[in-house]
């Protein structure tokens, strides 16, 4: 099968195309046809070895874990899954190939309406977005600032949190102002000044902040508690330093929930945004804009 592979840790030149096995289920697996994938942050950390102590990896490897397509095969002792049906969720090999396997119960059924790529845009987005809005322990009437609103995670996290009945404040680039805003959040753009912005729309102050854009708001967001408690980034690495918690802890990795975030999706009840699609080939310019920092949305790899 055709997949991506990286020998070496480093930048975006150390991943190529390559013909490896195609890999078997073993008991409780199911092995996946790929049609979409998630390119994710982490996926490009990992890539360049600085995650090692995280995510320990052996090379050669296969990036990815977020996939979306077709079970194949089914592994001994699986229930409920049959070849040809439509799946979404994290896959235990990497997900950068034509197939990859994924345990049974972490796999969510794909609505016909939701469409390969948005499909692949929920399973992390999604996971992250609750467990931190758990970690914060966002309740309704609360003030919640999010920065990297216009993301992948900070979309999802933008709805779960005012579906909660917090109001939301996202800080996003110029252009993604009107787009966070359609989100049910108060948009603001971050950079200079961002503490006065915040105080000047929510003068009571904030009961929590997110930090899903990794972009040096911490200090502000300090300001803003007036110490760190109820701050959480998924994206800055000064955390510790700074005494903030930096959500690593393992993904939940829920079926159920991501099903029902599935058909909120499929309904439109829950916006999915893909920002950009690359075939599987262009893998490494997908990982690069994501390394840049992309501004809306998800960017997604899609598997012939």
């Amino acid at each position: 099968m055709k997949a991506i592979v990286f020998d070496a840790f480093g930048g975006t030149e150390v991943l190529r195309e390559a013909d490896i096995e195609t890999p078997s289920p073993e008991a409780g697996q199911v092995r996946v046809r790929v049609r979409a994938v998630g390119v994710n942050p982490v996926d490009g950390k990992i890539r360049s070895g600085i995650m090692q102590a995280i995510f320990p990896t052996t090379l050669p490897a296969v990036p990815g874990g977020e996939i979306a397509g077709v079970v194949d095969a089914v592994g001994e002792g699986v229930e409920g899954l049959k070849g040809g049906d439509e799946v979404l969720g994290w896959s235990d090999t990497g997900a950068y190939a034509q197939y990859a396997l994924a345990t049974a119960a972490v796999l969510a059924p794909k609505p016909a309406g939701l469409d390969w790529t948005h499909a692949a845009a929920l399973p992390v987005a999604s996971d992250a977005a609750d467990r931190v809005l758990d970690l914060l322990d966002v309740k309704a009437g609360e003030t919640l600032l999010i920065h990297g609103a216009s993301g992948a995670l900070g979309t999802v996290a933008v709805q779960l949190a005012v579906a909660r009945g917090a109001r939301v404040i996202g800080t996003a680039g110029p252009a993604n102002q009107e787009y966070v805003t359609s989100l049910g959040a108060t948009a603001l753009v971050y950079g200079d000044d961002l503490v006065e912005r915040v105080r000047a729309v929510a003068p009571e102050g904030v009961d929590a902040v997110f930090d899903a854009a990794g972009k040096g708001a911490l200090e502000d967001s300090i300001t803003l508690r007036g110490g760190t408690d109820r701050i959480v980034t998924t994206a800055d690495f000064r955390a510790r330093e700074l005494g903030v918690v930096f959500a690593e802890g393992p993904q939940r990795r829920s079926a159920a929930r991501l099903a029902e975030l599935a058909r909120q999706a499929a309904a439109g009840a829950l916006v999915t945004t893909v920002g950009a699609t690359f075939p599987l080939a262009e893998a490494a310019r997908a990982q690069q804009v994501s390394d840049g920092g992309h501004g809306r949305g998800k960017l997604v790899l899609t598997v012939d």
